[in-house]
């Protein structure tokens, strides 16, 4: 587990459902990529593929062992972000994983303030977030909201929410409890009994103003949204 509860043997697992090819269509072609809180690597590896190099940081040692070494990836670094100084700045930052909806007011400031001093003049900060209307329907009904990431069933379980911060548990199941279909598991991954990993966690519902003022807070201004969801969005200095 990773420091926030987060099951590592899951994260090699899980395969990008789109997101790469949003972020390429959204940043110069082979423009280099800050990520942070790459994790195993879901993003890191199809980025590079689509010649994008890329600098991967994550506060998880057991996560960076996932991220291997092909062509385009400029390096690993072993850090939290919000105290993250690599003095250098990134044509494209890349804050994934829905951390600008921590509970944590303060640590979101910090969070984007990383962002803010690793990028370009002309760079931007690509975000995805968890946005208001997703938790309006769930704060609506609190059930089980189930979805797929390839072979993995995801359910959200909501536990409890105070009108803005939501608590839930997220289970994953992998699809008959084996392998995946290569047959083979990525070297260093075991799975628990029945394939299945929960993560409990806490996050937490900002509004539109809550985003504008977040960003403006770190020296940024909002650009635009990538997807028709609004999960995704831009932001530049």
């Amino acid at each position: 587990m990773t420091r926030d509860g987060c099951p590592v043997d899951l994260y090699p697992l899980l395969p990008p459902t789109g997101e790469p090819a949003l972020i390429h269509a959204a940043i110069p072609p082979g423009a280099e990529i800050l990520e942070l809180g790459c994790g195993a690597g879901r993003l890191t590896h199809p980025l590079i593929d689509l010649g994008h190099p890329v600098t991967a940081v994550d506060n998880s040692a057991d996560m960076l062992a996932h991220v291997r070494g092909p062509a385009g990836l400029l390096g690993t670094v072993l850090a939290d972000i919000e105290t993250l100084d690599l003095d250098r700045r990134f044509p494209a930052v890349l804050l994934a994983s829905h951390l600008l909806n921590t509970p944590d007011d303060r640590l979101r400031g910090r969070l984007l303030a990383a962002c803010r001093r690793h990028l370009a003049a002309d760079g931007r900060v690509l975000i995805q977030w968890l946005p208001p209307a997703w938790f309006d329907r769930v704060f609506a009904d609190m059930r089980p909201v189930t979805g797929r990431i390839g072979r993995i069933e995801v359910t959200d379980t909501p536990l409890s929410h105070d009108g803005t911060v939501l608590q839930a548990i997220c289970t994953y199941r992998l699809e008959d409890g084996t392998v995946p279909p290569s047959g083979t598991l990525p070297e260093g991954v075991t799975l628990p009994e029945g394939g299945v990993w929960s993560h409990r966690f806490a996050t937490r519902r900002l509004s539109r103003a809550d985003l504008h003022a977040a960003l403006a807070g770190a020296g940024l201004r909002f650009e635009r949204h990538l997807d028709a969801g609004r999960h995704w969005l831009t932001a530049a200095v």
